[in-house]
């Protein structure tokens, strides 16, 4: 007899169906399991067979073949335990192949028998949902599985015992209900911020607009303390946008308690990170930084010390909003829709441009060591700006009247007036001027007569790219939108193009 059990592999947060044949046969006693495992699967047999034994339902000593199809895609993961157990008992007769044939499952098996948490729980639930099946997971993960669809049928147990006896109607799993995160973590406030009023209004313009950001300045000036406090003025994820995080999140087994939050995701890696630690990889292709911060900002603090490679693979993620791993048999890939916030200091010791200081090296050292950023990484950074030092007598002056919350307000209030003019010419999927392009955004961002000449006049000035110039128009359409202005005026041109001017001028004054 062979039993047909349903699971998932998966490439990237796309669940891909996979059979798991089990049979039992005569001949010499083994159990061996084909069709491409990795080792963890492998040794998923030893798992199976103890977890049999400590529940009374030892596996029986016969040939044992365990087929998972499709044969040619390979197999990662311990979630196979309790899909190769569960058929291992079907081709027993212990369980009903009819019943089981119903759901799809996933699970890691203890020695006790005991179903233990698992990653991927929330994309496998919606691809079983798709094929109008259910779905079989740890009782861990039930939660993260109900957000799937308010129809599939969930069972959720803690351990094989509970499972037979469900089938066998002596007890009856009842369906997991989704659970969100509490917002309660603290988040830190602009109020606390003296001094540097163009870069909190530099920083709301990025927020209403999701656009990404260069901060320079010496050590102390607030770069970070300015950086930490975005994601107090941004506005809650909608329930599209909650939903592609938490499958990211699920795929890395970063979901903690299966409990999804509307709050965005805000990524600080170290500047020692890989080019792997950001774009993604390893042995099973997890999401690196970039996808992790989907639908968030993705914060690089000492822009200049993280590795160039690494750098330079931002550029292609900036624009299309995806990232890329490339494996010599497949390619993955993984939403990476998120908001660069990046600071640096003007130098390597961070002074240059201060009055009084004199640096050995000259302007040189400034030069050099800005020029660790690419052009064409820094030409997509929609804001640069410079940030001066703090001196002892701004840390006395009493904090700003204006809280995260006074500023949250505006950046809401623009991103809706974004998010309704994208939906009333049929383009409701974006949901910020950062992701307008091309003849769009020259559509939406029309200047006044007196703007258009300002900026024909800076472009050429500046001598702007094509990216350049259309990122001071993505920009400006934003201060417009934060403004209630349905027409990008030449104030707003005047703003947005002091903010691609500042790291051009502090380099000359270094």
């Amino acid at each position: 007899m062979i039993s047909h059990i349903s699971t998932v592999a998966f490439q990237g947060i796309e669940a891909i169906p996979v059979d798991v044949q089990v049979q039992i046969s005569t001949g010499v006693v083994a159990f061996n399991i084909v069709g491409l495992p990795d080792k963890a699967v492998a040794e998923s047999r030893e798992r199976v067979s103890a977890a049999l034994r400590a529940v009374g339902l030892a596996s029986p000593a016969r040939r044992i073949t365990v087929n998972m199809a499709p044969a040619d895609l390979p197999k990662a993961g311990s979630h196979y335990d309790l899909p190769i157990a569960l058929g291992l008992l079907s081709a027993m007769g212990v369980l009903p192949p009819d019943y089981l044939e119903r759901y799809t499952i996933l699970g890691e098996l203890g020695l006790d028998g005991s179903i233990a948490r698992v990653s991927g729980v929330l994309p496998a639930a919606m691809a079983a949902n798709a094929q109008g099946k259910g779905l079989i997971c740890p009782a861990q993960c039930g939660s993260e599985a109900a957000w799937a669809s308010d129809d599939i049928d969930i069972l959720a147990p803690e351990n094989i015992v509970q499972i037979v006896n469900h089938f066998k109607g002596t007890q009856v799993l009842t369906r997991p209900e989704p659970t969100m995160a509490a917002n309660e973590r603290h988040l830190a406030d602009f109020h606390d911020i003296k001094g540097q009023e163009s870069a909190r209004r530099a920083m709301e313009v990025a927020a209403a607009g999701g656009h990404h950001m260069l901060m320079v300045g010496p050590p102390g000036a607030g770069k970070s303390m300015l950086a930490s406090r975005l994601p107090s003025i941004l506005p809650d994820m909608d329930p599209q946008e909650m939903l592609e995080v938490s499958m990211i999140a699920s795929v890395s087994g970063n979901l903690e308690n299966g409990e999804l939050s509307q709050k965005r995701p805000f990524r600080a890696p170290h500047h020692s990170a890989s080019q792997a630690a950001l774009v993604g990889g390893g042995l099973k292709a997890l999401p690196g930084e970039m996808a992790l911060a989907h639908n968030g900002v993705l914060f690089l603090d000492e822009l200049p010390e993280f590795n160039p490679r690494a750098l330079e693979a931002l550029r292609q993620p900036l624009e299309s909003g995806e990232t890329v791993i490339a494996r010599a048999n497949h390619h993955i890939t993984y939403p990476a829709n998120f908001q660069l916030i990046s600071a640096m200091n003007p130098c390597k010791c961070g002074k240059a441009g201060q009055d009084g200081h004199v640096c050995r090296r000259g302007p040189r050292c400034a030069s050099d060591y800005q020029a660790r950023i690419s052009g064409p990484l820094l030409d997509r950074m929609d804001i640069q700006i410079e940030l001066a030092a703090l001196r002892a007598t701004d840390l006395t002056l009493p904090p700003p009247k204006e809280t995260s919350s006074d500023i949250a307000l505006r950046v809401s209030a623009a991103r809706q007036r974004q998010k309704q003019r994208f939906a009333k010419i049929g383009l409701g999927h974006l949901r910020t001027n950062s992701q307008a392009d091309g003849r769009l955004l020259e559509d939406i961002s029309q200047p006044d007569n007196d703007g258009l000449a300002l900026l024909r006049d800076a472009a050429e000035a500046m001598n702007l790219t094509a990216r350049g110039y259309h990122r001071i128009l993505r920009v400006a359409r934003t201060i417009a939108d934060l403004d209630g202005d349905d027409i990008v005026s030449r104030r707003a041109i005047a703003e947005a193009v002091s903010y691609r001017q500042q790291l051009v001028a502090f380099s000359l004054a270094a």
